[in-house]
C-alpha cells in the first residue's frame, strides 16, 4: 500500500495530456470569452451554470444543480470519488477598463478575479477525463464542482458543504489566478496560503453638540479616531505577532459640519488574519478591545462582525502530488514558492473537511505588465486556460492511480 503521494513512484507512469488539451483547447478560449462577456454576481449566475450544464451533457456527462441556488458539479468515472476539483464561477461589481473585444456587456460587472479561467479550466478537466473515461474507464470518480458565491461572505462553499458534496471525498484542489506570476508556471505552498478574513462594522452614537464645548458632550469623533488607531494596536498585543492578526478600516464616516460634533459615526473594515487559531482568538475577544478603547469617552458602540473565511490551509502530500504534475507536464522550472496572500478565499471552508490543496496559476505575460486582481483593467493571459487544464488533469490522473493502488 503506498503511504503518501510524496512517496509514491506510481505517478510518474501517467502519461501527458498535453495533446489532449490541445484538442478542447480552442473552444475552451471562445468559451471563456463568452463567460467573461456575461458575467453575473454571486448566486446570480444562472447563464454561467447553465453554459456549464448544456456543455457537459454534450460530453455524455449528467451535472447536479446545487441546491437552492447557482453553481453544479459532475462526477466523471465510476465507483468511489477519488477526489474533488472546485472553481468558483461568479464575478464582481467592477467596471472593466481592458478594452477587449469580449469585454464585460454587463455594466459595472467583471470578471476581475479570474473565476471566467477558473471555471473554463475545470471545465476542460471534466471534459478531458470524460474522453478519456470513454477511452478507457477511470476506475473511480473524479468530481468537478463549479461553486457559486466566492466573493460573497459568507460564500458559496458553505452551500456546497451543506449539500453534502464532500462527504466521503478524501481531497480537493483548486487553483486561483496570480497576475504576478508567469504563465507557463504554478505558484504553491505548503499551509497558509490565504489569510483569514472578516468584515468589521462599529457604530457609534451620542448626543452630539458643539465643537465648542466637548466636554458637555460625547466628542464622538475623537472616540472614532481613537477606536481607529488603538483598536488595531490592541488586538497586535493580545494576539501572537507572527499570526499577523491585522484590522484596516476602509470606510469611516460622521458629521456634516466643521463645528458640529455628531451623534452618530461609523467605521468599516476587514480583519485579517495568517493563522486560523489567531483568528478565532482576536473573533472572541474584538468586542471586549472595542469596548475597552470606546468607554472613556462615553460613546455608546454597537459591534457587527461578520466571519468570513479561515485560512487556506495546503496540505504536503497534496501539494507534492499536484507539484509533480506541473513538472511532468510543464518541466522542471514550472514551479516557484509564492508568499502567502492578506486576501481570504472560501475554499478554506472545504480544506476545514478535507486535505487539499490550492496553487496560483501564473497568467503574467513573460516580460508583459503586472495587473492586479480586482481591478477594472485586470487581462489574464488566455495561454493560463492550456497550462492550468494540463496541471490539474494531470493532478487528477495521479489521485486516480495513487487511489487504486492504495486501495489494493
Amino acid at each position: 500500500m503506498v503511504s503518501s503521494f510524496a512517496e509514491s513512484q506510481l505517478s510518474d507512469k501517467v502519461p501527458s495530456v498535453g495533446n489532449l488539451v490541445e484538442e478542447f483547447l480552442p473552444e475552451l478560449i471562445e468559451f471563456r470569452r463568452d463567460v467573461h462577456a456575461h458575467p453575473e454576481l454571486s448566486f446570480q449566475e444562472f447563464r454561467t451554470t447553465e453554459k456549464l450544464a448544456e456543455r457537459l451533457r454534450q460530453a455524455g456527462l449528467e451535472p447536479v444543480a446545487l441546491p437552492g441556488t447557482t453553481g453544479l458539479r459532475v462526477d466523471i468515472g465510476e465507483g468511489p470519488v477519488a477526489a474533488a476539483f472546485r472553481a468558483d464561477i461568479d464575478a464582481l461589481p467592477v467596471q472593466e477598463q481592458t478594452g477587449l473585444e469580449c469585454s464585460s456587456q454587463t455594466a459595472n460587472v467583471m470578471h476581475a478575479c479570474g473565476h471566467d479561467i477558473h471555471l473554463t479550466v475545470m471545465l476542460g478537466v471534466a471534459l478531458g477525463l470524460a474522453k478519456i473515461n470513454d477511452d478507457k474507464p477511470l476506475g473511480c470518480t473524479i468530481r468537478v464542482i463549479f461553486q457559486p458565491a466566492e466573493e460573497q461572505q459568507p460564500g458559496g462553499a458553505l452551500r456546497v458543504i451543506e449539500a453534502g458534496w464532500l462527504k466521503d471525498v478524501p481531497r480537493a484542489f483548486a487553483l486561483h489566478c496570480e497576475p504576478k506570476v508567469d504563465v507557463g508556471k504554478i505558484g504553491t505552498r505548503i499551509g497558509a496560503i490565504t489569510s483569514a478574513s472578516d468584515t468589521v462594522r462599529i457604530n457609534l452614537s451620542g448626543h452630539g453638540g458643539h465643537t465648542s464645548r466637548p466636554h458637555l458632550t460625547e466628542d464622538l469623533i475623537y472616540a472614532m479616531s481613537q477606536i481607529a488607531i488603538n483598536v488595531p494596536a490592541v488586538l497586535s498585543r493580545l494576539t501572537d505577532v507572527r499570526s499577523g492578526v491585522l484590522v484596516v478600516w476602509g470606510q469611516i464616516e460622521a458629521g456634516v459640519a466643521s463645528n458640529a460634533i455628531p451623534s452618530t459615526g461609523m467605521l468599516a473594515g476587514t480583519m485579517r488574519c495568517l493563522d486560523a487559531d489567531a483568528w478565532y482568538k482576536a473573533g472572541q475577544i474584538l468586542d471586549d478591545v472595542v469596548e475597552q478603547v470606546a468607554t472613556p469617552y462615553g460613546v455608546t458602540v454597537d459591534l457587527e462582525h461578520e466571519r468570513g473565511v479561515p485560512p487556506v490551509v495546503n496540505t504536503e502530500d497534496e501539494t507534492a502530488l499536484i507539484e509533480n504534475a506541473a513538472r511532468a507536464e510543464l518541466g522542471e522550472d514550472c514551479v516557484v514558492l509564492v508568499e502567502q496572500s492578506m486576501g481570504g478565499e472560501d475554499f478554506s471552508w472545504m480544506l476545514q473537511e478535507v486535505p487539499g490543496t490550492m496553487i496560483r496559476l501564473g497568467t503574467r505575460a513573460p516580460g508583459g505588465e503586472t495587473f492586479d486582481l480586482h481591478q477594472g483593467d485586470y487581462n489574464p493571459q488566455e495561454d493560463a486556460i492550456g497550462v492550468g487544464v494540463r496541471v490539474m488533469t494531470s493532478t487528477a490522473l495521479r489521485v486516480i492511480r495513487w487511489h487504486l493502488s492504495s486501495a489494493q
